[in-house]
């Protein structure tokens, strides 16, 4: 597999040639958004990489980070495939797979029987614990040279284009009468 560098390089020239072909492409942002993709990629492959003597996906490990953070170490079903952005069929799978482990549990809500409770169990607890710390020198690695202005400012700006992407498809949704009612937002 090519390095990421000469990945980026490549991507560089192939935009650099696109322009000759469509002149009015927006190059900087074009490079911007495939050098993101490329990074969040090769992050992905990484985790999942370090995922994998845990017999755990990328999926399934944020489900447990998102409950282990939680204030009472649960959430619903409806939570939990906001925060991974997978869908409910993909989620059901997910949560069989981390009960059958037993990592986790479903059970009914004490205020509401028709509320399902996803809740960390000790296991699950006990299993974060013993991934979460030998990922930090490659968290560091992976950060090494940036100041913390740096990746103060990494963060600002990655903040902002996520609302700039979050009103993009807000934008979209009203822009387009033919997508369900559910995912159509009002105007303002």
């Amino acid at each position: 597999m090519a390095s990421l560098s000469k990945c980026i390089g490549m991507m560089d020239e192939g935009i650099e040639r696109t322009i000759q072909l469509i002149p009015q492409l927006p190059a900087v942002e074009a490079k911007l958004s495939r050098l993101l993709l490329m990074v969040s990629d090769s992050l992905n492959e990484k985790l999942e990489f370090e995922l994998k003597p845990y017999q755990l996906n990328h999926s399934e490990f944020l489900t447990l980070m998102f409950l282990y953070s939680r204030p009472d170490s649960s959430s619903t079903p409806g939570e939990l495939c906001e925060f991974t952005k997978q869908g409910a069929t993909n989620m059901t799978r997910i949560g069989n797979m981390l009960v059958k482990r037993g990592l986790i549990t479903r059970s009914g809500s004490d205020d509401d029987r028709r509320r399902v409770v996803v809740r960390i169990t000790a296991a699950g607890k006990r299993l974060v614990l013993k991934i979460v710390p030998p990922l930090f020198p490659h968290l560091d690695a992976m950060f090494d040279g940036l100041s913390q202005t740096d990746k103060k400012n990494l963060s600002r700006v990655l903040r902002k284009l996520a609302l700039n992407i979050d009103r993009a498809s807000e934008d979209q949704a009203i822009g387009h009468p033919d997508l369900p009612i559910g995912t159509m937002k009002a105007t303002k």
